[in-house]
Parts: structure tokens; sequence; C-alpha cells
């Protein structure tokens, strides 16, 4: 059911964001203590509050009218932060040259993060450095903060 809404607003995301300088990075529909729709988007130069105000009451109106979600939900637009996650083929090719993290599921060469710049995905691969990983194994990639 999550991945009906998702992929609904996503659709829609997509519609109002065409003509405009910002990108929809992903869309999160997820139980916590409540319901929360969640849109991230991005933009060169990063995004501003009113950039995320504006896309929230456009797209709260069309949500209210399109009836999508039955019950109640909390809708947050925002940024998807500096440790962003790479999911789509389209994140692994704009962060392309970037160091990321690489969780795994089982170590490989006795580690279970490897950090390192992303040199190429393919859908079935990511190459980090020079060291191929296969997905089956990747848990999650998220861009590296150095602190």
């Amino acid at each position: 059911m999550s991945k009906v809404i998702e992929d609904a607003v996503e659709k829609i995301v997509e519609e109002l964001l065409v003509d405009t300088n910002l990108e929809l990075v992903a869309v999160d529909y997820v139980r916590e203590k409540d319901w929360y729709l969640r849109v991230f988007i991005d933009k060169e130069g990063g995004i501003e509050i009113d950039d995320c105000q504006e896309l929230s009451g456009r797209l709260e109106k069309i949500l209210d009218e399109k009836d999508i979600i039955k019950g109640s939900y909390i809708l947050e637009v925002s940024s998807p932060g500096l440790d962003r996650e790479l999911k789509k083929p389209k994140d692994f090719q704009r962060e392309n040259g970037k160091v990321v993290d690489v969780s795994l599921f089982a170590p490989l060469d006795g580690n279970k993060i490897i950090v390192g710049v992303l040199k190429d995905y393919d859908g079935d691969t990511v190459t980090i450095d020079e060291q191929e990983i296969s997905m089956d194994n990747v848990a999650q990639v998220r861009l590296h903060i150095d602190f």
C-alpha cells in the first residue's frame, strides 16, 4: 500500500516540478507514531524554505482533491540532507565522483562499511574507488560527510 501511494505522489510531484529548477529526490510514506508523507526535493545550490512551502501548498491541494491517501497523515517537504541516500540510477549518476559510505549486508574483505569515491554504477554493481561491489550485498549508499 505504501509503495502505491509513493508512486502516485511521485507522479504528481514530477508534474508540479515541470518547468522549475527543482528536482524530486524521493517520496516516502511511512508510519511512525503517525503516518508521514515525506517529499524530498533539491536544486543546484540547495533548496530554500520558500521552495518547500510553495511545493507543499500546491501538493496538499492536489492530494486533498484526488483523495489518494485515506485517513490522516503529516506532509513534510524538505531537502534530502547532506548525507542523502542514493537510491535511483539518477542519484548515482548525479553524485558520481563524490565520496560515499557504502553499508553492506555481509563483510567484504572484513569491512561492512566502505568509504570511497563513487566511480560507477550499472544497477547490478557499484564501483567504489577500484572495488566493484554487487548491489545484492549493498544495504545502503549515502553521501559521505567529513567533519
